[in-house]
């Protein structure tokens, strides 16, 4: 469970997901804030990369808007979620995925 600032929790909804090659995935994280501007983020940590990379932003609660450069991706927020789908899986994609939450 990650907690960024007071009153934000964030937390995966499963450790650990096993796909199929060329079909979708789905991970979600669930989320508890009081806060109502809110974005929600994704990252991927590649096993031989130092740093994990961005992968999407999108607004939750009462923000719209999203930033998703590579449209293999998508995502779905509720008040107290974010998932993360992955379509055309390849083993390129076997690796660690890291939800955030930004309330600024």
């Amino acid at each position: 469970m990650g907690r960024l600032t007071d009153g934000v929790t964030i937390s995966p909804d499963q450790d650990q997901l096993t796909g199929t090659e060329g079909k979708s995935v789905t991970m979600k994280c669930n989320y508890q804030t009081d806060y109502r501007d809110l974005w929600l983020y994704w990252y991927k940590h590649d096993f031989d990369l130092q740093a994990p990379q961005f992968i999407l932003w999108k607004g939750g609660k009462d923000q719209t808007g999203e930033h998703i450069p590579d449209k293999r991706y998508e995502s779905r927020t509720t008040d107290t979620s974010t998932e993360l789908i992955i379509r055309e899986l390849t083993l390129a994609d076997t690796a660690l995925y890291y939800c955030a939450v930004d309330t600024q």
